[in-house]
């Protein structure tokens, strides 16, 4: 008998489930796999043994741009493969056999549009137990965006490892990385610069105002560019276009910064030197014609401005074509690169010397003066001392040549423009050439003329000594009581045809040609003659003089000598004599104060001429040694008109008190006057109201009998 149990049925998936209820239980899962697959942000689909689609869900549908229809049970993978891709998804499929094991591949989709997409298929195959494979299962990720990233950091790299230098630095400016062309420029490697701060290149040349206005900068628009001067490892300095950005967070905090430069000191050496070859001339490297006209074109608007007169010479070689003609070219253009240099030494730090071409030069004197007559006479001097150093031998290689110039001024009063003023000096260069060669003339007739009558009086100035044609005038100094305890002398110059000369006219120009020094020396003589005569006489055995003294003279180093000697030699008491300075001299204090304590230590006085019309400080005048204040012309005048000019005048006065001075007023001419000065407390008085300056027979018979 068979004791084997008949086999059970048992229900829900236990042993003798029925094979229907397998089937239903199995297209369940099925159907949740699929539902699962159409909801995955990914592609999914299934192939058979021969890789036709059995299942797609529909995002990999919508990529493809197909219906379910069109592609279920009809098409293939690859044939919405690129062929480079259909090639390498061959190839991958017979290496890797599919068996099982899930592959990874990345590939290009060609979608119903023709667009491309990139993608990642990873997939598994099925098989029977035969080894013979069922179906797979793929999975298709889209890598646009990866791919992109990919790109962006290829590029980024390349970019990195480009043409400029690059250098990346943390939030506290310390180097964290730089490039291949850092390197080559600074010549610094990597390892070098790390850790550093970009201090490291400073050339010094730059203060710390620059790099904080770069950085602040920085900091207000987040990025910087320009020029920098940086140093190289090897010392040599070098200029560089440097571009900064700064880096933030999402926060907004900067964690980076970024700085890309190139070295463009060659660029910029052949800019300059295009720019010079356009600015200068190539054979004398003097300014041409086209930035003489921008510089003259702005020295005209600044003379405007400022109402400081200028000028221009025009110079023109006389017989330059000889020695081309006779020497050759070669020697020529030594001759005028000479020329140039030699201008160039006789100019003012700031004047412009310029060659216009062949043999022709041109130079601004700027700044000249206020007054155009004495614009016009620095201009003159200045263009005789050319016209000297032109008129010098030139040697050249065992000879000499001599080669003179003819020279034209123009003010810059004549002209608006500077093609005008170029064009007036060229004119009266070729005046000075009619006029005889190695000269110089003047466009403006009245100027010339205003020069020619000048250029007389000079001439006539240094004869005037010797022919005897200065004289002394005296104008007396009165007390409270009216009475004459003094005198100032003061210089005339009667000129045998000019007649009387007015101070005015020669003392400026004395003391430009420095014949003041020969002429003060005489009047400090002639004035301690006249003291020494005096001693005789009751009525002027204690008068003093007063004399005016020049800051030339004052300033000369033998000046203590001077007075010292006149003083001896005419054997005549130093307390008569009564030095009279202006606040202009007291420019060195100390200086001053030195020669003036020589001379009180044997008696002679000093007094302040003009006071109030300088710039001297209290704390000076308090220093000086002086014996009496002069309260200037000016404000006595203005007393009964100017209310502010009394007030100064009452100052003066009280100043002088306080510090111990006697004050004297000038230019008194009108009892209002005398009548507010002597209220005032003013000691004593000198104007017209007492005397006009006289001759020493008029002044002498001014004093009351002994």
């Amino acid at each position: 008998m068979d004791t084997r149990a008949a086999p059970s049925t048992v229900k829900n998936g236990a042993i003798g489930t029925e094979p229907a209820e397998i089937s239903e239980k199995l297209a369940e899962v099925v159907q949740e796999i699929q539902l699962l697959f159409e909801r995955v942000p990914f592609g999914s689909h299934s192939v058979d043994a021969d890789g036709t689609f059995q299942a797609i869900n529909s995002l990999e549908l919508a990529w493809l741009g197909y219906s379910r229809d069109e592609i279920v049970g009809k098409r293939k993978l690859i044939e919405f493969l690129t062929p480079a891709s259909q090639t390498k998804f061959q190839a991958h499929c017979l290496d890797a056999g599919l068996n099982g094991v899930v592959t990874e591949l990345e590939l290009d989709l060609v979608r119903r549009d023709g667009t491309c997409m990139p993608i990642s298929l990873n997939s598994i195959g099925r098989t029977h137990a035969d080894n013979l494979q069922l179906h797979r299962r793929a999975l298709i990720f889209d890598m646009t965006a990866h791919r992109q990233q990919s790109v962006e950091r290829l590029v980024a790299a390349t970019a990195f490892e480009g043409l400029s230098g690059k250098c990346i630095t943390d939030s506290d400016q310390v180097i964290l990385k730089v490039n291949g062309a850092f390197t080559a420029v600074t010549g610094y490697s990597a390892e070098e610069a790390i850790g550093k701060t970009p201090r490291l290149l400073s050339s010094g040349r730059h203060d710390q105002a620059f790099f904080q206005a770069m950085w602040t900068t920085v900091e207000e628009h987040g990025s910087w560019h320009g020029e920098v001067w940086n140093r190289r490892k090897n010392g040599e300095i070098y200029l560089q276009w440097l571009s900064i950005a700064r880096v933030l967070d999402p926060a907004g905090a900067t964690t980076h910064y970024v700085g890309s430069f190139f070295d463009i000191t060659a660029t910029k050496n052949a800019q300059d030197q295009i720019s010079h070859m356009a600015y200068h001339d190539a054979l004398t490297q003097l300014p041409n014609r086209r930035l003489l006209q921008d510089r003259l074109t702005q020295s005209l608007a600044t003379a405007k401005r400022s109402g400081l007169h200028g000028a221009i010479l025009f110079i023109d070689l006389d017989n330059f074509k000889t020695i081309n003609d006779t020497r050759g070219h070669e020697a020529g253009d030594l001759l005028l690169m000479e020329a140039a240099r030699r201008l160039r030494t006789t100019a003012r730090e700031g004047d412009t010397v310029a060659r216009l071409g062949g043999d022709e030069f041109v130079i601004l004197l700027e700044g000249l003066d206020l007054d155009l007559v004495e614009s016009a006479a620095k201009a003159r001097h200045f263009g005789e001392k050319v016209l000297d150093i032109l008129a010098r031998p030139y040697p050249f290689n065992g000879f000499e040549f001599d080669c003179t110039a003819s020279i034209g001024i123009d003010l810059y009063a004549n002209a608006e423009t500077a093609s005008d003023l170029i064009q007036h000096a060229d004119m009266a260069m070729y005046q000075a050439k009619k006029a005889g060669r190695n000269a110089l003339q003047f466009f403006d007739r009245n100027i010339q003329t205003a020069m020619t009558s000048r250029v007389g009086m000079e001439t006539d100035l240094r004869h005037a000594l010797a022919q005897d044609q200065f004289t002394l005038y005296f104008q007396p100094q009165v007390n409270q009581q009216l009475q004459v305890v003094s005198a100032e002398a003061l210089l005339r110059w009667n000129h045998a045809e000019r007649g009387l000369v007015s101070p005015a006219d020669f003392i400026p120009l004395a003391e430009e040609t420095s014949l003041i020094l020969p002429i003060g020396q005489w009047v400090l003589a002639t004035a301690c003659a006249q003291l020494k005569a005096w001693e005789t006489d009751a009525r002027t055995c204690r008068l003093q003089l007063a004399v005016n003294v020049s800051a030339r003279q004052f300033n000369h180093a033998d000046f203590v000598a001077q007075v010292s000697q006149a003083i001896t030699e005419s054997g005549i008491n130093p307390t008569l004599i009564k030095l009279e300075i202006t606040e202009s001299m007291v420019l060195d204090v100390e200086n001053t104060i030195a020669k003036m304590d020589a001379l009180r230590a044997i008696g002679v006085h000093f007094s302040m001429d003009d006071f109030g019309t300088g710039y001297s400080s209290l704390s000076s005048l308090t220093k000086l040694p002086l014996k009496q204040l002069k309260i200037d012309q000016s404000f006595v005048h203005n007393i009964g008109i100017k209310s502010t000019d009394a007030i100064i005048v009452q100052t003066i006065i009280a100043m002088a008190k306080t510090l111990g001075m006697e004050v004297i007023a000038e230019g008194v001419e009108t009892e209002a006057q005398h009548a507010f000065l002597e209220r005032h407390g003013c000691q004593f008085f000198q104007g017209y109201l007492f005397s006009r300056p006289v001759p020493i027979e008029a002044f002498e018979a001014l004093l009351p009998p002994a």
